[in-house]
């Protein structure tokens, strides 16, 4: 009988076979999003030079101003975090990203973050 495998170790699994393909260069750096069971975190990272570049999260007082959202972890407040993101992307002067989910399926926050960036103009 095979041992249960839970969630988590799944995601993780799925996280390092993706991360073998995903790879940060100068010209497309890599959009990491890491969910939590309340907020976001996105950073863009460099994987050559072993440089972030930028990191935003839904827990800073700068988003939560200028969206109003009070609660941060569900689909509304993903979209508006993807607009806030991407507006600060376009602003640093990136527009070509290669998205890290971190083993997270493309549903739900994931998807609505990726299609409200996709909507402002980052390219995937």
């Amino acid at each position: 009988m095979r041992p249960k495998i839970r969630e988590n170790s799944s995601r993780i699994i799925r996280h390092y076979r993706l991360r073998k393909k995903v790879v940060g260069t100068p010209e497309r750096p890599r959009l990491c999003l890491s969910p939590s069971i309340k907020h976001l975190e996105a950073q863009v990272i460099n994987d050559y030079d072993q440089k972030t570049l930028f990191g935003i999260s839904t827990k800073s007082e700068e988003f939560q101003k200028k969206s109003g959202i009070k609660c941060t972890g569900n689909v509304k407040a993903a979209e508006a975090f993807g607009k806030y993101f991407a507006e600060q992307a376009k602003a640093k002067g990136i527009l070509k990203v290669a998205l890290d989910r971190s083993g997270f399926l493309y549903h739900g926050r994931v998807k609505a973050f990726a299609e409200a960036a996709r909507a402002q103009g980052l390219s995937f």
